[in-house]
């Protein structure tokens, strides 16, 4: 026989007051409970009395019956989620793993966009450079190109077997990886200290025969790798810069170096091509085709788990069913968001560069790895690889001296973002600390690449004929849709109705930029 409750126990009889008032107690615990569960539903077996065994049960580790969240109404029995919650808690992981998925893998995807818009421009893997003979222009979409210096790009599938990538004297740049991670720099700032020379990339698990020297040899994580480098251009001479590289620069397999083959160099100079990543559910095709092409184990197991449990694993497809195209149709729109908020609107004081100006860096704490100690800065690398392209130690631990140096800004001097239908003037005060030159170049909000006008550069720099100084040194420019009177030569234009952003490059950034003694001045709305 079984007890009143259906507990299990035998029957006893109820031969004491005792007794009455324990099985009273356990039927009123029976129907607090009861009460608490959907219409309709008894929880059955609701023990009698106390069990002899029993914990002081804190609240806090208990879950309630029922709880109002952000993805709606929660509702458990005894801890036991009902059938509405266990979806919405699913839909919500799934959603956030979408979110996450974005944010952590638009560095692989924006790889992958590159090397997708190389081939598109006529760039093939392993056998094509591509080279700006007449620099960048808006007609071709990268993020936050410069339009002062000669860009050479190549991409590289090592799924071929070792590549040897050959540079010219007196280039500037990185080789990066499938997760645009860096593998080496090229050039000044590289083993071959501006010399130029051979560099040899060597595939994961690779265990057949090597050169015992005439190579810069670098082993890598991933098959595919990026490399782009400047071809500093003097005194305008684009031909000389171009010639300088089609004279050393080249690209082909190990097993060629005895008779290599041609290389096919590809004049990217105003041709229409895309090189940026998506904001819409494609993203994730994106990262899929990235994944595909990469080792199993090309990123650390977090990362591959991450990916896996949106849908994207190796060697299987992605397809997912209606239900999670939606969740990540909506993960992507609200992941987008966050990107833009966090490049727009930064929450991290360590990003302004100065307390009282509007000038940002992603490389707080000056790590290009986004490493603060122990922790890596999440929300710095979201903001660099939304908005750029080309890791180096060079561009976030430059020398006085040497390498780059980089601000960017998206609001006037009074805080409001800037608008290509209004007027603005920025002054570097002098000296400016840049050995070699400066630059201001002008990008679209929406795509981030160049800003598209009538002005082919889309910005200025130090080198420009024309160029005005101030009496100190400095330079004054203007920003606006029209020239102020007599200040064409230090103008750079701007569109109605298009919102914009502005990044300054100090090329050989000197000491006065790295103690901050030196500061630029903020861009100041004109009446």
């Amino acid at each position: 026989m079984t007890g009143p409750l259906g507990s299990g126990s035998p029957r006893k009889p109820l031969g004491t007051r005792r007794d009455t008032h324990a099985v009273r107690a356990g039927l009123a615990v029976g129907v607090t409970i009861a009460s608490s569960l959907a219409p309709g539903v008894a929880l059955a077996g609701t023990p009698t009395a106390s069990p002899r065994y029993a914990p002081d049960v804190p609240a806090k580790i208990t879950t309630p019956e029922a709880a109002l969240s952000r993805i709606g109404p929660l509702r458990f029995r005894d801890g036991a989620p009902d059938p509405a919650t266990v979806q919405r808690a699913w839909d919500q992981l799934d959603f956030s793993r979408g979110i996450e998925a974005f944010l952590r893998g638009m560095s692989a995807t924006s790889v992958h966009a590159i090397c997708r818009g190389l081939e598109q421009a006529g760039v093939a893997r392993n056998r094509g450079i591509g080279i700006t003979e007449n620099l960048l222009d808006a007609r071709s979409l990268f993020l936050t190109p410069n339009t002062t210096t000669v860009y050479v790009m190549a991409c590289l599938d090592l799924r071929a077997g070792p590549m040897v990538l050959r540079v010219p004297p007196a280039v500037l740049g990185p080789v990066d990886d499938a997760d645009f991670r860096w593998v080496t720099d090229v050039g000044l700032t590289g083993p071959d200290q501006g010399r130029g020379g051979s560099y040899l990339f060597v595939p994961p698990g690779y265990q057949g025969p090597l050169p015992a020297s005439g190579h810069h040899v670098a082993r890598t994580r991933t098959n595919t790798l990026v490399a782009f480098y400047r071809a500093f251009v003097e005194k305008g001479d684009l031909a000389a810069a171009t010639a300088g590289v089609k004279a050393k620069a080249s690209l082909y397999r190990l097993s060629e170096a005895a008779t290599p083959p041609a290389t096919s160099f590809v004049n990217l100079s105003g041709r229409r091509f895309n090189t940026i990543s998506a904001n819409d559910f494609s993203f994730y095709e994106e990262l899929n085709a990235a994944v595909q092409s990469e080792p199993a184990d090309w990123v650390d197991p977090d990362t591959v788990g991450l990916y896996a449990a949106i849908g994207i694993r190796k060697g299987q497809p992605f397809a997912p069913d209606a239900r999670m195209r939606k969740l990540l149709t909506e993960s992507v729109t609200v992941a987008n968001a966050i990107a833009r908020a966090n490049l727009f609107a930064s929450r991290d004081p360590r990003t302004r560069l100065y307390p009282d100006r509007q000038w940002l860096t992603p490389f707080v704490g000056g790590s290009y790895q986004f490493l603060d100690g122990a922790e890596r800065l999440l929300d710095s690398r979201t903001m660099f690889f939304y908005y750029a392209t080309g890791i180096t130690p060079a561009m976030s631990q430059a020398k006085p001296g040497s390498g780059s140096a980089y601000a960017g800004i998206f609001r006037d001097a009074k805080g409001a973002y800037l608008d290509g239908g209004r007027t603005y003037s920025v002054t570097l005060p002098g000296p400016i600390p840049a050995k070699d030159f400066w630059s201001f170049t002008v990008y679209d909000n929406q795509t981030r690449s160049l800003l598209p006008t009538d002005q082919k550069l889309a910005g200025i720099d130090s080198t420009r004929p024309g160029v005005r100084m101030n009496a100190d040194g400095g330079a004054t420019v203007w920003f606006g849709p029209t020239p102020p009177a007599g200040r064409e030569s230090n103008w750079v234009q701007t569109m109605p109705g298009r919102g914009y952003n502005v990044l300054l490059r100090l090329y050989g950034p000197l000491e006065p930029w790295f103690n901050k003694s030196w500061r630029p001045g903020d861009l100041q709305p004109e009446q």
